[in-house]
């Protein structure tokens, strides 16, 4: 078998991804988004080989309508391209390595300059362009170790001096105004790009991490069985649909409207202050499973999964199981879907991040991430990130989560006021990212015997989901709370918070949006590099 670098990425990040990209061969019909990354870094790739009306015919090419997406990203590219080019340098392009067990291509391989400016014989620089902004993802990477090692290989007598990479800044602004124009829209995105500039960084070799690519390819080729690892990236794989609901890619689709007006699933957040009723209001839904963490099972009547470290004797042996495992494995047997629970409840949320955090320091054998800086508090967030969105996948009727909520922290305003900020007891930012996974985030409220439910959201009230509930309070029963559900999900939000919306002042900060994962931008142009291609277009 002929491995890359990229297929290698690609089995240790999914193997059954790798199988169905390498094994199968499983074609799928490209995603036309403006800001695809596979088209945007060949496009790169052109305008730094060549000049940048040859990277805006690649860019447009692979599209049948030129949008004022598509135009937008265009414009972001011959801007950052032009900067590009006064600092890499001139060598050759594109220089393709092979063997019966290796290929890639190097993107520029420059002769290094001696006295008065000569080539030294044999002695090179190479350089690998990317268009992203995950710098240090790619600086770990192995990529510009192993052309090293393979060009030095098959070509005797030659060697590589230097590797580097050209990181060209990506770009993104979106709308916060709907009725933003066009011309003011691009104005915003002239004015974001006068501080972004392209910039190369070196990297030392590292014989290291050729010698455990081979070991990872040995794995590779021996593997017989192709799991699946579901995780966050799954949100940019291109057989997403045909590994998680078996739809198949070569079949269009029924040429019908789909209705995305109202959904059945509801993921619901409810965070309060403990015996607020959150987990009462959780008991009332229809079939529920409770995943408890905190043995606060008193006042419920449904079924529970302790989700506790068990340790367990065999023999003159004792075995230790960690909660996070126990965690991970309910969500396997969930996902098989051989039950009649209608309703999942995760109580509590904070409980199952401090078994994942345990769950990382057993792994990496330490016991605080200060103790690994780089990459304990990358893992633990990944790792507890990666399962959380498994968790919501789930295919049942209602997915809760239960948090307390944390008082602790205090909010200093202009004038020197201090107000108390009121949030779920979970890091800032893993509580946002699971706010962004919900439809509603609910505060549950206790005043004596009056229990409601918030929606309440500001400055210092945490709030947020796919729906919209401003200012609004109801009691803390599920017969109020699925009415309330359903007349937003159906309208988007209430009335009353749609004239308030309208009211707001019209002149809103543009804020950047986050980019797509490096490991996934990866894949741009390594093992073939896609033919141009030329077809009419039209303007719309």
């Amino acid at each position: 078998m002929q491995v890359s670098h990229s297929r290698i990425e690609t089995f240790k990040r999914c193997q059954y991804q790798f199988k169905m990209r390498y094994i199968d061969e499983l074609k799928t019909l490209p995603a036309d988004n403006a800001d695809n990354a596979l088209y945007l870094g060949t496009a790169l790739h052109a305008g730094l080989e060549k000049d940048v009306d040859a990277a805006i015919e690649q860019y447009y090419s692979n599209y049948t309508v030129i949008t004022d997406e598509i135009i937008n990203e265009a414009i972001k590219l011959e801007e950052m391209i032009k900067r590009a080019k006064k600092i890499c340098p001139d060598g050759q392009h594109e220089v393709l390595i092979e063997d019966d067990d290796f290929k890639g291509f190097i993107d520029l391989l420059v002769p290094v300059k001696g006295f008065r400016d000569a080539d030294v014989p044999n002695v090179y620089d190479i350089y690998d362009f990317k268009y992203s902004n995950n710098v240090e993802n790619y600086l770990k990477s192995d990529q510009l170790h192993l052309y090293k090692y393979y060009f030095e290989k098959l070509n005797p007598g030659k060697k590589i001096r230097n590797l580097y990479f050209l990181f060209v800044p990506k770009i993104k602004v979106r709308k916060k105004r709907e009725n933003e124009s066009l011309m003011m829209y691009r104005k915003l995105i002239s004015d974001e790009l006068k501080n972004a500039e392209p910039f190369i960084r070196e990297i030392e070799y590292d014989h290291e991490k050729v010698i455990q690519f081979l070991i990872d390819v040995k794995h590779t080729v021996e593997a017989t069985k192709y799991e699946k690892n579901y995780s966050w990236l799954c949100n940019w794989c291109e057989f997403k649909d045909y590994c998680k609901e078996g739809k198949d890619y070569m079949l269009l689709p029924k040429n019908e409207r789909r209705k995305v007006e109202k959904v059945d699933k509801k993921v619901i957040w409810v965070y309060g202050a403990p015996f607020s009723g959150k987990t009462v209001f959780a008991d009332k839904f229809p079939d529920p499973l409770m995943l408890n963490t905190d043995g606060n099972i008193k006042f419920v009547t449904a079924p529970y999964i302790s989700i506790q470290d068990k340790l367990e004797k065999n023999g003159r042996m004792m075995n230790r199981t960690l909660a996070w495992d126990i965690f991970k494995d309910v969500i396997t047997e969930l996902e098989k879907k051989d039950n009649d629970f209608k309703t999942i409840v995760v109580d509590l949320l904070e409980d199952c991040y401090e078994y994942c955090r345990l769950y990382i320091y057993d792994q990496m054998g330490i016991t605080h991430e200060s103790d690994d800086s780089f990459r304990a508090w990358d893992k633990v967030t990944t790792e507890f990130l990666s399962v959380m969105r498994r968790f919501m996948n789930l295919n049942y009727e209602n997915i809760i989560l239960i948090s307390h909520e944390d008082t602790s922290k205090d909010i200093t305003k202009r004038g020197g006021d201090k107000i108390t900020a009121i949030k779920p007891n979970l890091r800032e930012k893993v509580a946002n990212k699971v706010a962004g996974m919900v439809d509603i985030v609910a505060r549950a409220v206790a005043e004596g015997d009056n229990y409601t439910l918030s929606f309440k959201k500001s400055e210092v009230i945490f709030g947020g989901g796919r729906l919209t509930i401003n200012n609004r309070e109801i009691p803390t029963s599920y017969e109020d709370f699925i009415a309330l559900y359903d007349e937003v999900n159906i309208s988007g939000e209430s009335e009353e918070p749609k004239k308030r919306r309208s009211s707001k002042k019209k002149d809103e900060e543009t804020v950047t949006v986050v980019e797509t994962p490096a490991n996934v931008e990866e894949e741009t142009v390594e093992e073939e590099k896609p033919k141009r291609r030329t077809r009419k277009r039209r303007t719309e």
